[in-house]
């Protein structure tokens, strides 16, 4: 993610609802086939359905299912949320897709059912999020989040040589991409003396949450010159903060993700810099890897996908194609 995951969810607050976008492929000719002739159906469920993040990895999953000849079918929480999601789960494995592609919205809670609709004989590729055990998929396909985390730290401190505090705005432990990007972002500031670590709040997915919070730590903080937002909602509830505290000029924000809207706050000054990743190549290499699974040919176990860092400078060149689709 998003969770906009994580360089933005990013990312909703909203009650239960499985709000499919779905979408299906006609199986072209040589496309893969299930027994029967019949086209494959690969299931996606997103940690979280509207998100800019997932949108695009939706794309990507559509773009290569219709390029093979496969069916798929993409359903999704409202709100990042392992309650949510595992009633979808359910009846999504309930469905018997030939393969299942799961961002999981958390690490432990969803290791059961997933582990479940494996042993039903259900190909599992986990996408952006990860199990704690994960074996129990046949690959995992995420960006190098932990690498991100510590990129994002390098921004700050470009942005602030001479040292200072530094805080993290997340979203909840336990989220896979989250913990990652936080671990490597602290990881880099121990070897920097220069820089004060303050600490990591969780803002729940919730942008007025992460507002509140940010306020709060510049209230008891008022020296602190970076903060690291791990998604988009993050960096949204972060960037109000910054500015009804009006200190837009002193704290600067690195953004993982990089939805319209947070692309929209880093041409206004709001943010300084976005950590983006590839979700569209996620969804593409999900398809191929749960493709080579069905067919008995070669899987890659684990897939770590790149990201780019996008400023004001090179958001309308090279960084264009790394900004998040609100459709496909």
């Amino acid at each position: 993610m998003m969770l906009k995951k994580p360089l933005v969810a990013i990312l909703a607050v909203g009650a239960f609802a499985a709000l499919p976008l779905t979408a299906c492929s006609s199986p072209s000719a040589g496309g893969a086939t299930a027994a029967g002739d019949k086209p494959y159906k690969i299931a996606f469920v997103p940690g979280l359905v509207g998100d800019e993040f997932y949108i695009s990895m939706k794309c990507g999953v559509e773009k290569q299912a219709k390029a093979d000849g496969v069916t798929t079918d993409t359903q999704g929480p409202q709100k990042f949320d392992p309650s949510l999601q595992r009633p979808i789960l359910d009846s999504v494995v309930a469905s018997k897709p030939d393969a299942l592609l799961i961002s999981p919205t958390d690490a432990t809670a969803l290791q059961v059912p997933i582990k479940a609709a494996a042993d039903a004989g259900i190909k599992v590729v986990l996408v952006d999020t990860t199990l704690g055990d994960p074996s129990v998929a046949v690959s995992a396909i995420a960006s190098d989040n932990r690498g991100g985390g510590a990129e994002a730290f390098a921004a700050i401190k470009k942005l602030n040589p001479s040292g200072g505090k530094v805080l993290v705005v997340s979203t909840d432990p336990g989220v896979s991409t989250l913990d990652e990007r936080v671990a490597g972002f602290e990881g880099a500031v121990k070897k920097d003396s220069s820089f004060e670590y303050v600490g990591v709040q969780y803002s729940h997915n919730d942008p007025a949450e992460a507002a509140k919070l940010v306020s709060a730590a510049l209230a008891k903080d008022p020296d602190i010159v970076g903060i690291f937002a791990g998604n988009t909602a993050a960096a949204e509830g972060s960037a109000t903060g910054v500015r009804q505290a009006g200190m837009k000029n002193q704290v600067k924000i690195v953004g993982f993700d990089a939805g319209p809207a947070q692309v929209k706050q880093l041409k206004e000054g709001t943010v300084q810099a976005l950590i983006a990743q590839q979700p569209e190549q996620i969804g593409v290499d999900g398809v191929k890897q749960a493709l080579a699974a069905l067919k008995g040919t070669e899987v890659t176990a684990k897939i770590q996908t790149n990201f780019k860092v996008i400023t004001a400078d090179n958001v309308d060149t090279d960084g264009a194609e790394y900004v998040y689709k609100s459709g496909c």
